[in-house]
């Protein structure tokens, strides 16, 4: 850490700490991984209601019906038949569909994982070139000083000679 930061605290907290993307830290939420998908899923913190479905009610006890309601019932059982044979289907495929869902979720996560992994390959390869640039600067300013000092005795040889050639005089 250059001396700046260490003096002024770029980069660090009140106790001289690193902070956040240098840490190793993380913004992972465990609640936010685990919260269901939607508001209705079922799972052991939202089990769902248990309800059911009943069509006519419970015979109490033992009774005679009359023909207008066998009638109606057979009528109504009818109905009910083919409703749960389209039920059957509806289900089946809304079954489907979840199964479809969840390929497409599970497909989706590896490919964000695909993409974490890339990222952190990418910002290695980002911090190793910072590296090599942080090596490549005495270099640069051994360069620089060299420049500087031949900038300076150019400036000396030039001013020599115009002393030389004026007697002085521009001075």
């Amino acid at each position: 850490m250059s001396l700046q930061l260490r003096l002024f605290g770029g980069g660090q907290d009140s106790a001289g700490k690193l902070t956040a993307s240098n840490d190793g830290g993380h913004a992972i939420d465990k609640s936010k991984v685990l919260a269901a998908t939607d508001s209705g899923v079922i799972t052991p913190t939202n089990p769902g209601n248990f309800g059911s479905i009943r069509s006519v009610p419970v015979v109490p006890a033992p009774r005679y019906f009359t023909q207008e309601e066998a009638d109606g019932l057979k009528d109504l059982a009818k109905e009910k038949t083919d409703g749960a044979r389209q039920s059957k289907r509806a289900y089946k495929a809304l079954g489907k569909i979840e199964a479809a869902d969840k390929t497409v979720h599970k497909e989706h996560r590896k490919y964000e994982g695909v993409v974490a992994d890339n990222e952190l390959g990418k910002k290695r390869a980002d911090a190793g070139l910072a590296k090599k640039l942080h090596n490549l600067r005495p270099g640069y300013a051994r360069l620089g000083l060299g420049i500087d000092k031949a900038d300076n005795d150019a400036r000396t040889r030039i001013d020599a000679i115009t002393v030389k050639l004026t007697g002085g005089m521009n001075q």
